[in-house]
Parts: structure tokens; sequence; C-alpha cells
């Protein structure tokens, strides 16, 4: 055997797995033109006593702790005055970079690539977990990730949060994601005719598309970020604070971070109350329902060194898949993206209390045909949707 050749192939076969999961996230990476995005103004002034800062959002069903806390009056605690700005998915990550706004909340995993490339933003403190799932039919022979070789995965599109969990599995359980699976892109409400159809094998999804197929009863999860490990365990989405501001402004950054990570145990309390708040004031199309669907299958247990530990998990997995270089080292990567902020640690949160308002807002659970209605007429609110990053 010729070791030199056998290796040399083996490193073709290696940049090439590499070459075709990062093409999928090249969208993901770069520095976009601004066209439509977010708004500019300036920010750390003082207006009205209080500190100026601007909070950007998309308008998904996750972001329920940013309006909370903007609309129980959280921000003003803090001593802050808030702009909420809403921006466009197409130049949301790179807004944040530019200092369109100053803070928000968002997928760890979708930042991680371009923290990895250079860009200044900094995690300080995880806000939620468990939005994403791969599925297959209750009658299907797929049992296990390592099932999933040689198979058809629907996704809602290439590099999106779900299709970004089905990689990182796959490569986890020593499928390789270019070479070995096939992927196919459907609209997210789409996704379980597909599979019922046999046109895909089995289908990555977020909240709430996730929640309606299993309670279907024809759908059940081989990948669960909510239940099953090492994924259960990770955080999702977390603050996300502008490097250039966090570093001029840290005590408007600590102010920021604490305001929201009290606004995620809010929620956590009152999930029908935060879903309900979303929709009456305009940050969410959808209808209260729905939207109660969603915040409900998220787990809002706020953390604040759950960001770091995060990172180390969710980078190891996206190395491994191709996601991030080799030469990414994930607890390096971990130092430069969290960021520890004054007055910002666990212990503060443990003894944060918020007021339980959950029995003053009860919705009638509608059942699945309802919703699965509902659906084809709302534009779906949950956490990391199908938009194609």
């Amino acid at each position: 055997m010729n070791l030199t050749n056998s290796a040399d192939a083996s490193t073709v076969r290696s940049h090439r797995r590499r070459s075709a999961v990062l093409a999928a996230l090249v969208m993901a990476v770069g520095i976009a033109a601004f066209g439509g995005g977010c708004a500019e103004s300036d920010s750390g002034t003082v207006v009205n006593g209080r500190t100026k800062i601007r909070v950007g959002y998309i308008g998904i069903t996750c972001e329920a702790p940013l309006f909370a806390a903007k609309e129980l009056g959280f921000f003003e605690e803090e001593g802050l005055e808030v702009e909420m700005i809403r921006c466009e998915w197409a130049t949301y990550k790179d807004a944040l970079a530019l200092g369109r706004y100053d803070v928000t909340h968002h997928l760890i995993m979708y930042f991680l690539k371009p923290i990895e490339q250079g860009m200044d933003v900094k995690f300080t403190g995880g806000v939620h977990r468990g939005c994403l799932r791969v599925q297959t039919l209750t009658d299907s022979d797929i049992q296990t990730v390592a099932d999933l070789r040689g198979k058809t995965i629907g996704v809602p599109g290439m590099g999106t949060p779900p299709f970004m969990l089905a990689t990182r599995a796959l490569a986890a359980h020593g499928v390789d994601p270019s070479r070995e699976v096939q992927w196919r892109v459907y609209p997210a409400g789409e996704l379980g005719l597909a599979m019922e159809q046999g046109l895909v094998d089995a289908v990555a999804t977020s909240e709430p598309i996730g929640s309606l197929l299993e309670e279907g009863g024809r759908v059940r999860s081989v990948v669960d970020q909510a239940k099953h490990a090492p994924y259960k365990d990770e955080y999702c989405c977390a603050v996300l604070v502008n490097g250039k501001f966090l570093a001029k402004y840290p005590e408007a950054s600590a102010a920021a971070t604490r305001a929201i990570l009290k606004a995620a145990k809010w929620v956590e309390a009152n999930p029908t109350a935060a879903a309900v708040m979303s929709v009456e004031n305009r940050y969410i199309a959808s209808t209260p329902e729905l939207n109660a669907l969603a915040i409900s299958n998220l787990s809002y247990v706020p953390h604040v060194l759950g960001a770091a530990e995060a990172v180390v998990s969710a980078a190891d997995e996206m190395r491994q898949a191709g996601m991030l270089e080799d030469r990414t080292d994930p607890l390096a990567l971990a130092k430069k993206s969290f960021a520890s902020l004054p007055g910002v640690d666990d212990q503060w949160l443990e003894a944060v209390a918020v007021d339980d308002e959950a029995d003053e807002m009860l919705l009638d659970r509608p059942d699945l045909a309802e919703l699965m209605r509902m659906m084809k007429v709302t534009p779906l609110p949950g956490c990391c949707r199908g938009a194609i990053y």
C-alpha cells in the first residue's frame, strides 16, 4: 500500500467534504452590503437620565424575552433607554457586527463561523435550550442517526439551523453529511408532507413544526435538541453584544444582558402571556395560539456560563462536520466569543424573582387540524424558522 497516496486521497476527500458543507454556510459568513437592513442611530448617549441602547430583532417566537424586557420595563429598571430595531434576515448578523444595533439574542451556531473568521460580537449569557429536531415516520426503519446513511433528508434551507443540527449529528455519528446523505429543500410547512409522500426519508425541523408533526402521531424524533444528549443541556440561543459597544460601554452591556435574562425567566413562568404580548404588540405576525404552541416547546432557563459551555459543545461538533476549520480550538473559540460582565453571573441570576401571571392568560389549545389550517394562512413564528441565512 502506498501510504503517501492514501494520505493524499484522504486529504482530498476531507477537503471536498469541508468545501461542500462550507458552501451551504456561505451566506452566513461574509459582510453583506446594506440596503434595507437595520436602521442606524447613536448609542451610549444619555436620554432622560438613561443610557441609549438599540436592541435588534427579527420577529420570531424565541425572541420573546426581548419583547418582554421592553414591555415590562426591565430595560428601564436597568437604567437603559431602549430603541427596538426590526431587522431583516439577510442583514441581521452583519448589522450587529457593524454596529447598526447593539444587543440581541440569537442562535449560537449561527454566529460561530463568523466569529471564527473575526467578527467582533460577544455572547454574554444563555437564554434558552432546545428548538430543533431530526424526525422520521413512526414506521420508518430509521432508529438511530447512523441509520440516516444513504437517506434523503428534507430541510427548510441549506445553512438554516435545522440543517446545521442535522449536519452536526450526522458527523458525530460517523456519517459524512456531504457525501453519505442527500439534502432536499422544502418550505418548512411542507416538510411533513414531503416525508409522507416518500420524497424524503427524514426531515430537520424547528418549532412549532416539530411539535405539530409529532402531535399527529405519524412522526417521531431521531434527534431532539430538547430531550436527547448531548444537545438537551446545550443552550440554543444566547445574548449577543456588539464587541465595540461592549468594550466602550461594559455597564450598559451588562444592564442589557441582565434585563434579557430576567425576561427569559419571566417567559418561562408565563409562556402564554409572553405569546400574547408578542402578538398584541405587533412584534410577531402570528396568532396568540400558534405563538403559544411554539413558546411552550422552548426551555427558558437562562444560565450565564451556559453560553460559553454551548460554544464549546457546538464548536466541537461543527468542526467535525466541516462547518468550522480543523485548526479551530473550541475552548479558545469560547474564550474569544464569551464576555464576563459586571453584575452578571449565575449567583445573581438564581436570586432573580419574576411574577407568575400564567393563570390570568389561558388560551384554549386548538386541535391539530385547526393548527395546521392556521399555519397555512399565518407566517411561521417559530424559533430559527426556515429562512435561508
